[in-house]
Formats: structure tokens, C-alpha cells, sequence
């Protein structure tokens, strides 16, 4: 009976060590297995992709097509592509809207514009603009009153002699009635609607829109700040520059807020250019190179209505 101890001992001691290595073991595979799967959900972090289409005001059109082409080259968003067209405003509500496009630019509030929808859209503010009314440098006018600019896109002022002119004929260079611009230069600087004039030339494009008047006698119409330059005459109001400092403070009324709308929350690689546009990178700097004014810097609001408030 004690012979067989030792062989019982020995038994026992190698059940032990072979436990005790099993154990060690799964432990060393649970810790690795947990590491892996760390690491592998890290690296399963899906990069942001696809394609976003903004469609709609050609105001903003020059701010956003250099946003996305700033932004296509980040790292980041290498996989995201990002296509900007005109059209104007309300091409871009009724597109977003619809479902043809991603965002939908615009100078003005949906609810300005569309008739149904407007309550799906969700409004992304990202600048403002200000806009003049502009003439053929040859005009020898450089301010008007609102009473004047009425007068003109009224019909009833036909030469600009009547307004302290040259002896020439005026010729107005109009947006179409689906043109944000257009909506928001009869709200805040005429103060009402108006018919299109025998004799009046209809441009869509802000850029064609800047290249008539500065080649045609007697032409007049209104540009965003961010299109003007010294092949145009920017007309004061009522005395007021068109100028950044005087949009901040309120003091000069030909403006609005630029919006980019999306239908419902945005998917998350069209936020992502959204929030780049909103951020410091495009703020203070394209949206200030570029002649808008960042939302940051207004020190008064205006809501659908148009009514102003101080901040």
C-alpha cells in the first residue's frame, strides 16, 4: 500500500501543473483576445464618405465652392466628394425639399419661398450677406434714396438725369423671381414686390449679372458685396455705404443671412461639411476674403419677418 504512494503523489502533481498551465494560458488568451478586439474596433472606425450636393443661391455659390475645395483636401474627408451649382434660392429649397440635392442654399428663410416643406428643413446659418444696388461707373450717380431705387425698378424714373445723372437712358439688369438676391433687395431695400419692366434684362448668375452692368450704358442692378469690384459703381443708401461695419451694426438694412438647408438632421458626412464651413478655419477666413460677414460678428438679428433686434 505504500509503494503506491509516490505514483499517487506524482499523479496529483501533475494534474496540478497541468491546471495550472491551462489556466495561465486562457488567461493569456483572454488578455490578448481583449486587446485584439480593442484594437480592432479602433481600426473598424468607419471614415466619413459619400457625396454631397448643394444646390441654389450663386450669392453663396463663391463661399461654399471654396469651402468644399478646402475642405476635399483634408485627410479626413478625402473620401467625401462635395459638387456646388447655382440656380438660385429657390431652385435650392425646392431641391432639398424634394430630395434632388443634399443642402439647398439660400438668401432667404424656407418659409419665404415655399409654399409646403418649409417645416422639414433644417436651417444652417453659416454667414450673411450684404447687398448693393450697382451701376455703369459712366452713370455719374453714386448714392440714392429709397424713394429713388423705387422710382427706378418702378418704372417711373427712366434717365438717370432725373436723379442727378447723366442724360442716359437706365437699363435694369433684374433676377429672376426665384432669385434669393432678388427677394431679399425687394424686401429690405425697396420695401415691396416688383413687376419685370419692358426692356429689362433677366440674369440668373451674380457673375453675369456684375458683367452686364459693367458693360452696358446706363445699367443698374444689385450684387452681394462678395461680387463687387472696380468695374462697377456700388451706390450708397440713403447715404449708408454697403459696408461690413455698417451690416454689424445695423445701420445699413440690405442684408440677410445665408442659409444652407438640409431636410431633416443631416447625414453625418454632410454635417461634417457643414460644421467645416462653420468653423474658425472658413469663418475668419474665406467668409471674410470672400466679402460676407461671419454670423459671430453681427450685433443685431432679423428673423423671418424682418424684424431687427440688438444682441
Amino acid at each position: 500500500m505504500l509503494k503506491k504512494w509516490p505514483f499517487v503523489l506524482m499523479t496529483l502533481t501533475l494534474v496540478f501543473l497541468l491546471a495550472a498551465c491551462g489556466s495561465g494560458k486562457n488567461a493569456a488568451q483572454g488578455g490578448e483576445t481583449g486587446g485584439t478586439t480593442n484594437e480592432g474596433q479602433a481600426a473598424e472606425t468607419p471614415a466619413l464618405s459619400g457625396n454631397v450636393l448643394a444646390v441654389g443661391s450663386t450669392a453663396l455659390q463663391p463661399l461654399v465652392e471654396q469651402a468644399a475645395q478646402k475642405f476635399m483636401a483634408e485627410d479626413q474627408y478625402k473620401e467625401i466628394s462635395v459638387q456646388v451649382q447655382g440656380g438660385g434660392s429657390g431652385t435650392g429649397l425646392t431641391q432639398v425639399s424634394g430630395g434632388q440635392a443634399d443642402i439647398g442654399n439660400s438668401d432667404v428663410f424656407a418659409q419665404e419661398k415655399l409654399e409646403t416643406g418649409a417645416e422639414e428643413l433644417v436651417d444652417h446659418q453659416v454667414a450673411v450677406v450684404a447687398m448693393a444696388a450697382v451701376a455703369n461707373p459712366q452713370v455719374g450717380v453714386d448714392n440714392l434714396t429709397k424713394d429713388q431705387l423705387v422710382s427706378i425698378f418702378t418704372g417711373k424714373v427712366t434717365n438717370w438725369k432725373e436723379v442727378g445723372g447723366a442724360d442716359q437712358a437706365i437699363v435694369i439688369i433684374n433676377r429672376p423671381s426665384s432669385s434669393g438676391t432678388r427677394a431679399t433687395f425687394e424686401k429690405y431695400a425697396l420695401g415691396t414686390k416688383t413687376e419685370d419692366l419692358p426692356g429689362s434684362i433677366q440674369q440668373d448668375s451674380s457673375g453675369t449679372v456684375k458683367k452686364l452692368i459693367a458693360e452696358t450704358p446706363g445699367a443698374i442692378g444689385y450684387l452681394a458685396l462678395s461680387y463687387l469690384d472696380d468695374t462697377v459703381t456700388s451706390l450708397k443708401y440713403d447715404g449708408v455705404e454697403a459696408n461690413v461695419e455698417n451690416v454689424e451694426k445695423g445701420d445699413y438694412p440690405v442684408w440677410a443671412y445665408e442659409h444652407m438647408y438640409t431636410k431633416g438632421d443631416p447625414q453625418p458626412h454632410v454635417k461634417a461639411f457643414l460644421d467645416y464651413i462653420l468653423s474658425d478655419t472658413v469663418q475668419q477666413a474665406d467668409v471674410v476674403d470672400l466679402g460676407y460677414i461671419p454670423v459671430g460678428g453681427m450685433q443685431v438679428t432679423r428673423d423671418v419677418d424682418g424684424n431687427v433686434t440688438k444682441k
